[in-house]
C-alpha cells in the first residue's frame, strides 16, 4: 500500500465518449497511477469502474483521498442527443418591446420539444442607459407561475438588459421561489450582452440542473460506497473546477470541460506554459491554445446543438479524427480515395476494430500497420498496404491541417499530443516546432480536472454616471464580486487572486457605459 499523503490524494476521472479515465495525484500533484476504462451506456457504471481500476492501481486506501474531480460530457450529450432534459418555465421580462423574436426562436424542433412549451414573454426590462424599459408586473408574473405548477422541472429568467441591472431578474427569481418548488436560472449571471444568446444559455442551463443533479448523485453514491469521503467537484469551460452545490447551479458551464481538462493536463504534464495541444481520443481530435498555463477562452459566441449562446468557453477546434475513426476507400473520378470518419465505432474499438479481431478498419489499424506503432500484445492487422499507405498520409494531412488553423501564425510552434487515441499521429508534422508527447498522455484530461484551481468570472456592464462614475470604483466592484464567485465555487479565500480585468466599450450607447470582464483564480478550500 503507498504511504500516506499529508495533504491527502485527488483523484480526477474525465469521462469521454470512447474511454473514461482515471487518476491518483499525491499531495505535489505527482501521478500515482493512471488508468483508462471504456465508457460505458450507463455512464455511472463507468465511472464506478474507473474508480475500482486507479485505486488498485495506486494501492492507495480510499480514506485517504480528500478530494475527488469529474469532467463529463454528459451535459454536452444530453443537448446533441436531446435527451433527459428538464422542462423549462422561460419568463422573457421584456414586454412590449421583444415580441417580435419570441423565446425559442430559431432551435430545432426536436429541442423545442424537449424543453416545452412553457415560454413567457412579460412586462419588464432595462435600457442600455439603465433606465426602465417597462415596470414589472408581480401579479403577471404569480399569474404565469400558477400556470406552470407540475409543467416544469426548472425556470429561466431573462430580462433585457439585465446585466446593467439585475435587480427585476433577482425579484422575480423570489417570485417563482414563493410560486414554485423548482430552480431558477437567471440569465445575468450566466450569459453577456445579446438577448437571445444569452436567452438561450440561461434556458440551456435551466434545462440541464436535473441531468446533472442525476450524474451528481451516481458520483457521490460510487465514492461513498468506496469508503472515499471526498469533497467532489466539477471541471468547469476554463479549465478549472467548481464545487459539487455550484455545479448544480450551473450546470452548463460543464460544457467544454472536456478539451480544456486536457490541456490543463497537458501544460501539468509537459512543463508548458505556451502551445498548442492536440488531444485525440477515440472519436475526436479537438485542438486548444494554451497560454500561460491556460485554455484560450473563445470571444466568439457558440453553438451548442444547434443553439447560439453566449457564456464562456474556450476556444476549442474539433474534427472528426480519433483511434475509432472508421477508414473507407470510396470510388473517385481519379480511382480510389480514402475517407476518414467521421464516424467512429467509439468505446467498441477492442471488439470492432481489425486488429482486435472485429471487421472494421479504424485509424487504429492503419497506425498499425503502416504508421509502425506498437501496442503491448496486440498484432498489426492485415490491411492493403496501398490502402494502408494512403491513409496514414490522410491522417496526417487532416492534423497537419487543422494544427494550421489554430496557429498564431505561420512559424513553427510547440505541439503537446495528449489523449490515448494519439498513438494515430505522426512522430514528425509539417508547420510543428517540438512535438512532446508528455508520460501519462494518455490520462491528461483526468490530471487537469484533478489539479484543483477555482476560479469565479463576472461580466458586467457600469454606468459611469451613476455609483461607479469612478473607473476605478468599477474596477474594483467587478473585481470583489468575481472574488466572490471563485469563493462559492470552491475556492480558499486566502488564495484568490485577480487574474484578469478587461474593460471594453459598450457598442451603440451614449459612451457612459463600460463592459467589464474580471476574473480570479484560487486554490482549493481545505
Amino acid at each position: 500500500m503507498a504511504g500516506n499523503s499529508a495533504g491527502g490524494y485527488r483523484i480526477g476521472i474525465d469521462v469521454g465518449g470512447t474511454n473514461t479515465d482515471a487518476v491518483v495525484l499525491d499531495e505535489r500533484l505527482a501521478v500515482v497511477a493512471s488508468v483508462k476504462r471504456p465508457t460505458t451506456a450507463d455512464t455511472g457504471e463507468g465511472v464506478a469502474a474507473a474508480i475500482d481500476a486507479v485505486l488498485e492501481a495506486s494501492g492507495i486506501d480510499p480514506s485517504l483521498v480528500t478530494h475527488a474531480m469529474l469532467g463529463t460530457t454528459h451535459c454536452t450529450n444530453a443537448i446533441v442527443e436531446r435527451r433527459g432534459l428538464g422542462r423549462v418555465g422561460i419568463l422573457r421580462l421584456g414586454a412590449p418591446a421583444t415580441t417580435a423574436v419570441p423565446p425559442l426562436e430559431g432551435w430545432p424542433d426536436e429541442l423545442r420539444r424537449a424543453i416545452g412549451e412553457h415560454a413567457h414573454l412579460l412586462h419588464g426590462g432595462f435600457e442600455v442607459d439603465g433606465r426602465v424599459l417597462a415596470p414589472l408586473d408581480e401579479d403577471e408574473v404569480r399569474e404565469v407561475c400558477r400556470r406552470m405548477r407540475g409543467e416544469v422541472d426548472a425556470v429561466a429568467v431573462v430580462g433585457v438588459f439585465s446585466p446593467v441591472d439585475e435587480r427585476q431578474e433577482e425579484r422575480v427569481a423570489e417570485i417563482v421561489a414563493e410560486e414554485l418548488d423548482v430552480p431558477v436560472s437567471r440569465s445575468a449571471r450566466i450569459g453577456s450582452l445579446g438577448l437571445l444568446e444569452r436567452e438561450n444559455a440561461t434556458v440551456l442551463n435551466a434545462a440541464l440542473m436535473r441531468t446533472l443533479k442525476q450524474m451528481a448523485t451516481g458520483f457521490v453514491a460510487a465514492l461513498q460506497a468506496r469508503g472515499i469521503e471526498a469533497t467532489p467537484y466539477f471541471g468547469q469551460n476554463d479549465g478549472t473546477l467548481m464545487q459539487l452545490e455550484y455545479a448544480l447551479e450551473f450546470p452548463v458551464l460543464t460544457i467544454g470541460c472536456g478539451p480544456t481538462n486536457s490541456i490543463r493536463g497537458a501544460a501539468h504534464l509537459s512543463g508548458a506554459s505556451d502551445a498548442l495541444v492536440v488531444d485525440i481520443g477515440g472519436t475526436t481530435t479537438d485542438i486548444g491554445v494554451l497560454v500561460d498555463g491556460f485554455p484560450r477562452q473563445s470571444a466568439h459566441a457558440v453553438e451548442i446543438g444547434g443553439i447560439r449562446t453566449n457564456f464562456r468557453m474556450p476556444d476549442v477546434l474539433s474534427v472528426g479524427l480519433g483511434g475509432g475513426t472508421i477508414v473507407r476507400a470510396e470510388p473517385s473520378d481519379s480511382g480510389r480515395r480514402i475517407v476518414l470518419g467521421p464516424d467512429s465505432v467509439g468505446y467498441r474499438l477492442t471488439e470492432e476494430a481489425l486488429a482486435f479481431g472485429g471487421s472494421t478498419l479504424t485509424a487504429t489499424d492503419v497506425a498499425l500497420t503502416a504508421g509502425g506503432v506498437r501496442i503491448d500484445g496486440i498484432e498489426a492487422p492485415s490491411v492493403d498496404p496501398g490502402q494502408g499507405r494512403a491513409a496514414w498520409a490522410a491522417i496526417r494531412e487532416l492534423l497537419e491541417d487543422t494544427i494550421d488553423r489554430m496557429k498564431p501564425n505561420a512559424a513553427p510552434v510547440p505541439v503537446i499530443l495528449v489523449g490515448g487515441g494519439s498513438i494515430i499521429a505522426p512522430d514528425e508534422l509539417d508547420g510543428v516546432g517540438t512535438l512532446i508527447r508528455p508520460d501519462h498522455f494518455g490520462a491528461a484530461n483526468a490530471v487537469g480536472a484533478a489539479l484543483g484551481e477555482i476560479a469565479g468570472q463576472i461580466e458586467k456592464i457600469y454606468r459611469l454616471d451613476g455609483p461607479h462614475a469612478d473607473r476605478r470604483a468599477a474596477r474594483d466592484d467587478a473585481s470583489a464580486e468575481a472574488v466572490d464567485r471563485a469563493r462559492l465555487a470552491g475556492a480558499d479565500p486566502a488564495t484568490v487572486e485577480v487574474v484578469a480585468i478587461e474593460e471594453l466599450p459598450v457598442a451603440y450607447s451614449d459612451g457612459q457605459a463600460v463592459l467589464i470582464r474580471a476574473r480570479a483564480v484560487g486554490r482549493l478550500a481545505a
